[in-house]
């Protein structure tokens, strides 16, 4: 598989997962029966968080996959900050979903998130200054 494939393949699977997430906020609106906004109602707001944090982060993902594909980072790697990424966006809105308070799926979900984020920053960042190329 080449780095754009690879890149393309998780950019594709955050996409689904973002799908997902929106159809649950249509399904809860409809459940709870709410057109606009939350309505002050607590399922709505998590339903709404679930899909927001996943959409702030995930274009952002995207974005360094795609980048670090493009200055030639090896498949291997785009696997690695892409996959890490992925599972911390469908771990995190299962801790979400359960109880007040970070319940563990939340922060490893979080940190999942965090991770491969400062990842690819740093490679992005680092190795143009450091005159370093691609592995």
């Amino acid at each position: 598989m080449t780095p754009m494939q690879a890149a393309g393949l998780w950019s594709g699977l955050l996409i689904l997962l973002l799908v997902f997430l929106s159809v649950t906020v249509v399904m809860t609106r409809r459940r709870q029966r709410i057109i606009l906004g939350d309505g002050g109602d607590e399922v709505m707001i998590v339903a709404a968080r679930r899909f927001g944090n996943a959409a702030e982060y995930t274009p952002v993902a995207i974005g360094a996959l795609i980048l670090l594909a493009l200055i030639g980072w090896q498949a291997w790697v785009i696997h690695l900050v892409g996959g890490a990424f992925f599972l911390g966006r469908v771990i995190h809105p299962l801790g979400l979903a359960f109880g007040k308070g970070p319940p563990p799926a939340r922060v490893i979900g979080m940190i999942l998130t965090w991770l491969p984020l400062l990842a690819a920053a740093a490679i992005l960042v680092a190795c143009p200054l450091l005159g370093m190329a691609p592995a």
